[in-house]
């Protein structure tokens, strides 16, 4: 591995604990993130010249906490507090059941109910997961200058309320679960698909948003949203070996090779399904259609379209009106379906994902000539490389032929 790679690596690795760490030491966000920030830039430099480190994650450690000081000695003269913070080891935690595991800990910390609902879960993905500010702005489906101030006004309100960066009681969890259990998806999504760059699927990703479900569900073991949650993205994640082939290339869920798939994470999933009451939220009815799915035979499309049909009555989410078209057209009606998405394309003006949809939908009706312009617009917007390869071999085997 190049120093390149593993400044990369490191980054994706090690960025949300280091950064918590020098969170529990520093007790404020910029000073934390600007010394982090700092230390990967002298990673970047250095590395290449001077090798790797055999330990990467201590010496950006060693380095953030470092530039740190030297900001806050420039800011304040009163040397008095300085040696409160040098400190070689985490400040230790006097309450006995204290969260292990430092980005969880940062999450819900996060997660402070002076905030708004979005701030919570962008400043969760952008500190405690370490996502950056562009592809959190894909996530929420807003443009980047726009994520990067609400980033901005949240880390200022956490700054002049003296928003304490310490874990919540006991009696808080259930409080901010909500928005706990929105950012963990949403992490998983990034993972599942990502919104950008040369990789169509983030693996390490996908497992560190399951590994933190699988800690939400230690510390509140009666919330059967966490279950749901898990059981759904444990299911997705189960089929990640077989979604590109050998080349690269996209493979869609009819064409999967389904021998590739986990089929033990399959059955994990299916049971955590199985502990559960009636479908009583949205990760449960999502986790229903991984489920069906996950399913070594055919999928009972109307099925699956009734599970979104009632997902949206729910949420009136755009996306699951998207996912429930593909759905409706699988059942046999496309053109129910191309009526469920008109209007899409201004609601969610950047995705790509609704033109892709429009454009097999035409496709399938023989209305080649709008299919071909609908797959233009959407390669316009794909920003991940094989998404984009995927789209033009669609199109040109529906100029050619027709069909889904």
């Amino acid at each position: 591995m190049n120093a390149h790679d593993a400044v990369e690596q490191a980054y994706r690795e090690h960025w949300s604990r280091l950064l918590a760490l020098l969170l529990t030491r520093l007790r404020r966000f910029d000073v934390a993130e600007d010394g982090l920030q700092d230390a990967f830039l002298a990673a970047a430099r250095t590395w290449p010249e001077q090798g790797v480190p055999d330990r990467p994650a201590a010496w950006l450690l060693t380095i953030a906490h470092r530039r740190a000081l030297d900001r806050i000695r420039r800011e304040d003269n009163d040397r008095r507090r300085l040696p409160l913070l040098m400190v070689t080891d985490p400040v230790p935690d006097p309450d006995p059941d204290a969260i292990a595991d430092e980005r969880l800990r940062l999450l819900f910390a996060c997660c402070h109910p002076a905030l708004s609902a979005d701030a919570r879960a962008a400043l969760m993905l952008r500190f405690g997961a370490g996502l950056k500010a562009a592809e959190i702005a894909r996530l929420f489906l807003v443009p980047e200058p726009t994520m990067y101030a609400r980033l901005t006004r949240a880390k200022a309100k956490m700054a002049q309320a003296g928003i304490p960066l310490r874990r919540p009681s006991a009696d808080d969890l259930p409080e901010r679960l909500g928005v706990m259990l929105k950012v963990v998806y949403l992490l998983f999504t990034e993972g599942y698909r990502a919104t950008t760059g040369p990789e169509y699927q983030r693996p390490g990703l996908a497992a560190e948003a399951i590994r933190l479900g699988y800690l939400l569900g230690e510390l509140l073991p009666a919330q059967e949203e966490i279950l749901a949650l898990l059981a759904l993205m444990i299911l997705q994640h189960a089929r990640r070996d077989a979604r590109l082939d050998g080349e690269g290339r996209l493979v869609l869920l009819p064409d999967q090779d389904r021998a590739k798939w986990r089929h033990d994470e399959i059955d994990h999933g299916l049971d955590l399904l199985r502990r559960l009451g009636p479908a009583s939220g949205e990760y449960h009815l999502q986790a229903l259609i991984a489920a069906e799915h996950s399913t070594t035979g055919a999928t009972d499309w109307p099925r699956v379209a009734w599970l979104y049909a009632e997902l949206e009555r729910r949420t009136a989410s755009p996306v699951i009106r998207l996912n429930r078209a593909v759905a409706v057209a699988e059942a046999g009606s496309p053109e129910a379906a191309l009526s469920l998405i008109d209007g899409l394309e201004e609601v969610l003006p950047a995705n790509h994902l609704v033109p892709t949809v429009r454009a097999e939908l035409l496709c399938r009706l023989d209305r080649r000539e709008d299919a071909a312009a609908a797959f233009d617009t959407a390669l316009r917007l794909v920003r991940t490389d094989a998404e984009r390869a995927h789209l033009q071999r669609r199109r040109a085997a529906c100029l050619n032929t027709g069909g889904m």
